[in-house]
């Protein structure tokens, strides 16, 4: 990867580098990892959203020099089953829940393996499903949370996210491009490099491990993960709701269902905007981003703390 990041360390001197990649032993599992930043800063783990050819840098390599700019240790892995992390043979065979819940396992070994006691999590699309497995089952290892067009919601998929699940039956460069432009709403963010893009990734996408991870992701055989209201009520984190107006493949009544249910979460729907926030606004995505995660708690709890103090 060719981005550069330049991030204050900890003891104010401007340290520059590159952002850098290595592989990770995550538990029993190993997860391709990149990263920009002071280790010493707070940390935020982003975690992408699937489909075939899906990998970190495609979400969030623009984005790793901004959070590391901005004062953080940014995380970026391949989650399992993607890119190239470690591709389970043979894949779990239970379906979206049983590959959730393995993945978000792994993150947590992850932050384990890096020493890394309590992260941020911003999670795009699946990403941020898996977000918020983490956090019902290892809350203490989560502070806040940022939810972009997030999963989650249970709902049924739309006739956009069921072209993204059944890729395989036309795994061709050209179904990968009618696939892409519906992730976004403005089209001319290709910038008539549609084509290759799609080229690109659809030979990520037919390789082998790929296609097996995906396949074994949305088996037919079992329901996707949609969290109740009773479960969302549980997860006590403070959340930032994103969403895209135009939504195709997750629409924006699931950021709506999340906010409504998590009990400290607020919600904002950014207007000419798909599925993919991060990249077609990313300017709004960082600023709403920075703000969130550097505002004083909102918790009454912490609220209290803080009259006590002064």
């Amino acid at each position: 990867m060719r981005a550069t990041c330049d991030t204050v360390a900890a003891s104010g001197a401007m340290v520059s580098g590159q952002v850098t990649s290595r592989d990770v032993d995550a538990g029993d599992h190993r997860l391709r990892v990149y990263t920009c930043g002071d280790r010493v800063l707070p940390a935020v783990v982003l975690v992408h959203g699937s489909g075939p050819g899906v990998s970190a840098p495609s979400n969030w390599e623009h984005l790793l020099p901004v959070f590391a700019e901005a004062g953080y240790f940014a995380i970026a892995p391949d989650v399992l089953g993607f890119g190239d992390s470690e591709h389970p043979d043979p894949a779990p065979v239970g379906g979206m829940p049983e590959y959730t819940d393995l993945r978000a396992t792994s993150l947590i070994a992850l932050l384990d393996a890096l020493g890394i006691d309590k992260a941020h999590f911003i999670g795009n699309s699946m990403g941020g499903m898996i977000s918020l497995r983490i956090a019902q089952i290892a809350p203490e290892r989560v502070d806040r949370m940022i939810l972009m067009g997030s999963g989650g919601a249970p709902m049924k998929p739309t006739d956009d996210l069921m072209r993204l699940i059944t890729f395989y039956d036309d795994p061709s460069p050209e179904a990968m491009a009618g696939l892409l432009i519906r992730f976004v709403d403005n089209t001319d963010l290709f910038a008539g490099k549609l084509d290759q893009i799609a080229a690109d990734r659809a030979a990520k996408a037919n390789r082998p491990d790929v296609r097996r991870s995906h396949l074994a992701t949305f088996n037919p055989a079992f329901s996707p993960v949609g969290y109740s209201e009773e479960a969302l009520a549980q997860i006590k984190n403070e959340t930032l709701v994103l969403h895209g107006r135009e939504d195709r493949m997750l629409p924006v009544r699931a950021g709506y269902y999340l906010a409504e249910n998590l009990p400290n979460a607020q919600l904002h729907v950014l207007p000419h905007a798909g599925h993919w926030i991060q990249i077609e606004q990313a300017e709004r995505f960082v600023e709403q981003a920075k703000l969130f995660l550097g505002e004083p708690s909102t918790l009454p709890s912490d609220r209290r703390t803080r009259q006590d103090n002064t």
